[in-house]
């Protein structure tokens, strides 16, 4: 097999057994097997075992001591812990981009983007371009985390935001349609703009604090599914991986 055709086949395994977990047809406790998974797949062991691999750098899945994998389950806590860890890390992004300086470019284009999330608003409460949002709202996110100009910043940003339900745009309300995620992302840009604000006025301490109330907007998103609404776990991508 051709060097890029490994490589296309091993995207392959990675895209198409992460949505298959996300989406709760591979259950937490689920042990994986190579020779089935490859060929469900109609792909050769070698891209299905690496696909594996990554998917448990993600934190998507267990490496079994004895060998193999099991997806792997989470509870409220996990959830709770992933997001902190996140507000954290990005807390710590924005305090070092205001105390070290960012870059007036850098600046420029997060300014830039806050602006368009602007766009995203229509003059109801509850009016929103969803989908608009959710992309300019993780271009945010990556912009925040390289700010500081510090790659191990960046880096860990990125890691702590890589499980589905503690990334930036986890738990928004994507095609579940609720008007009270969708009023939120209101005082979430709200939160954009105030931290950018700090960040230019060196106010490290602030910037920190913002960042990390920002994101708890996803464990009040996720509080809300689980009191008022349990029936969005499936509508709601990656929710299927969380057990009560």
């Amino acid at each position: 097999m051709k060097q890029s055709e490994a490589a296309t086949h091993g995207r392959r395994a990675v895209i198409e057994l992460r949505e298959k977990i996300l989406s709760g047809e591979l259950q937490g406790g689920t042990r994986l097997f190579e020779v089935p998974l490859a060929e469900a797949l109609d792909i050769s062991r070698t891209p299905v075992r690496e696909a594996m691999s990554r998917l448990t750098e993600e934190g998507l899945l267990d490496r079994l001591p004895n060998g193999g994998f099991v997806v792997r389950r989470f509870g409220f806590a996990d959830v709770v812990d992933s997001i902190e860890v996140r507000g954290v890390m990005e807390g710590m992004a924005a305090r070092l981009a205001a105390e070290r300086g960012a870059t007036p470019d850098a600046l420029e284009d997060i300014r830039q983007t806050v602006l368009k999330l602007d766009a995203c608003f229509g003059e109801q409460l509850d009016d929103v371009d969803f989908d608009a949002y959710s992309d300019l709202n993780e271009k945010f996110h990556h912009q925040l985390a390289a700010l500081a100009g510090s790659e191990i910043i960046r880096r860990e940003v990125e890691r702590a935001s890589s499980l589905p339900f503690a990334s930036p745009s986890a738990f928004l309300p994507d095609k579940a349609d609720i008007t009270a995620f969708r009023r939120s992302l209101r005082s979430a840009q709200d939160q954009h703009k105030a931290l950018v604000s700090a960040i230019e006025a060196r106010e490290g301490s602030r910037a920190e604090a913002i960042a990390r109330e920002h994101a708890r907007t996803a464990r009040r998103n996720l509080e809300y599914i689980l009191a008022e609404d349990p029936t969005l776990i499936e509508q709601i991508r990656g929710l299927a991986l969380i057990h009560r």
